[in-house]
C-alpha cells in the first residue's frame, strides 16, 4: 500500500488532486489507517493511471468520472476515446467555421474604430397603418421564422416592407419584438393579431448594409436627439425596405432599413 505522497510521486497526481479525486468519488483510495491516513493499492494505481491518461487527451472532470465509473475493459476505453474524438473533431469544425466568419468581418482597416456611414437624420410623421402581428420574446435573430407566416396569413391583403416594433429600452439578449406586416385594408384573423399602429412623429435615419452594424443607425439618431434637446420613446421601429428574402439572404451590403425612434409627447 502506498501513503498519499508516495502515490503522488509515482502517478504525477498532486496531493491536492488526490484529495479532490476523493471527495469526487472518481479515486477513493483503498484503505486508510488508524490515523486516518489516505493507503492507496496496486488497483488504485492502475485507476490513476487510466485518469491521467483521460486528462492528458483534455477529458473534463464529468467526462472522467464517467469513464472511471463506466471502465470495465479496453473494449471500453476504445469507445470513450473515439466518442471524445469525434467531439474534438466537431468542435474543430466549429471553431474553422468561426475562424471563417471572422475571417469575413475583418474590415480593410483593422482597426477602424467606427463605421464611417454618414447618416441623415430626419424628423417626420408616420401616419396610422393597419397590420396583422406576431409579439414574442426572443433573439433578434429570430425574427425572420415568423415573417413568412404573417404574409401568407394576409393574403393579398399584405402591402409594402415589414415593419417591427422593438419595446426594449436598450440591447436585450431576449427582446421583446413584434412583427408587422402592413395590410391594405383589415381583416379577420384566427391566428394573429390585428389592429392599427397609431401615427407618431419620430426621428428616422437610413441604414445601407448588414445588420452587424446597425447600431450606429441608433447612435446617429439619440445623438441628433441629444443635441437638439428632444426626448425620444419606445418602441423603436425599424422598416426593411430591402431585406434578405424568404429563402436566399442575399447580399447584406445591399440591405435597405428605416430606423425609427419615436419622439415624446
Amino acid at each position: 500500500m502506498y501513503k498519499i505522497g508516495e502515490f503522488s510521486k509515482i502517478t504525477n497526481l498532486t496531493i491536492k488532486a488526490l484529495h479532490y479525486y476523493d471527495e469526487q468519488d472518481i479515486l477513493k483510495p483503498s484503505s486508510k489507517n488508524e490515523a486516518n491516513y489516505r493507503l492507496y493499492s496496486d488497483e488504485d494505481l492502475k485507476k490513476a493511471r487510466l485518469i491521467v491518461l483521460l486528462k492528458n487527451f483534455s477529458f473534463s472532470i464529468k467526462e472522467i468520472k464517467d469513464v472511471v465509473d463506466n471502465y470495465t475493459s479496453e473494449e471500453d476505453l476504445k469507445y470513450f476515446l473515439n466518442e471524445k474524438r469525434e467531439a474534438i473533431l466537431e468542435n474543430i469544425k466549429k471553431e474553422k467555421e468561426l475562424v471563417n466568419l471572422i475571417n469575413r468581418n475583418i474590415p480593410s482597416t483593422l482597426f477602424k474604430e467606427e463605421y464611417t456611414m454618414d447618416y441623415l437624420v430626419d424628423q417626420k410623421n408616420f401616419q396610422k397603418v393597419n397590420v396583422i402581428t406576431f409579439r414574442f420574446k426572443g433573439k433578434y435573430s429570430d425574427v425572420g421564422e415568423y415573417i413568412s407566416s404573417l404574409y401568407k396569413e394576409a393574403k393579398s391583403n399584405g402591402t409594402g416592407p415589414v415593419l417591427n416594433l422593438y419595446y426594449d429600452e436598450g440591447y436585450e439578449e431576449e427582446a421583446d419584438i413584434e412583427i408587422c406586416v402592413p395590410l391594405k385594408k383589415k381583416i379577420t384573423s384566427s391566428k394573429f393579431e390585428v389592429k392599427e399602429l397609431p401615427e407618431i412623429n419620430a426621428l428616422s435615419t437610413i441604414h445601407k448594409g448588414s445588420y452587424d452594424n446597425i447600431n450606429n443607425a441608433y447612435k446617429a439618431i439619440i445623438d441628433y436627439a441629444k443635441e437638439n434637446n428632444i426626448e425620444i420613446n419606445a418602441p423603436s421601429r425599424l422598416i426593411y425596405h430591402k431585406g434578405p428574402g424568404m429563402v436566399f439572404k442575399g447580399n447584406p451590403e445591399n440591405y435597405i432599413t428605416e430606423v425609427i425612434i419615436p419622439i415624446k409627447n
